[in-house]
């Protein structure tokens, strides 16, 4: 990828047991729908007007099932200066690292990721959560199951 697609669009590691949580953040955040879809064909011939796209960010999303992969996955992107900008982290992860140990190990090695942390239920009080994480102020916490405006606000 370029250096200028670089700078253009913020790369995310989602990191998450279950695979299909994977391809609904690649629903919500993946591309953007190319003009010119049947349903933009039908209101320009309503409406007469040519839509206007809607612009949002680019994101490009990286996928890990374990903690111990995340990690070395944003090693490797540090490694390459193209760190990622945020990761989404299950609470929940069997066997290995639980989403509060793999955010700890991430933010040793990438300081100033941003992370949310996600859950349908969690194991960890706020309190606990900010004893163990000392950068709260970088966390956000999203219940799952989330809504796609829940996902693109963050």
């Amino acid at each position: 990828m370029s250096d200028t697609a670089r700078c253009q669009s913020f790369r995310i590691l989602v990191v998450d047991d279950n695979a299909a949580i994977h391809n609904d953040f690649r629903k919500i955040l993946g591309s953007q729908p190319v003009s010119g879809t049947p349903l933009d064909d039908l209101e320009q011939s309503l409406f007469g007007a040519t839509p206007s796209p809607l612009t949002r960010a680019v994101f490009r999303l990286d996928s890990a099932l374990q903690g111990q992969q995340a990690l070395t996955m944003a090693e490797r992107a540090l490694a390459e200066d193209d760190p990622y900008a945020l990761a989404f982290v299950d609470i929940r992860m069997t066997p290995g690292w639980d989403g509060i140990e793999t955010l700890e190990h991430l933010w040793r090695a990438c300081p100033e990721l941003q992370a949310v942390l996600c859950t349908a239920y969690s194991d960890y009080s706020w309190d606990d959560m900010a004893r163990r994480l000392s950068q709260t102020d970088s966390l956000l916490i999203l219940k799952k199951p989330f809504d796609t405006a829940e996902v693109l606000h963050v």
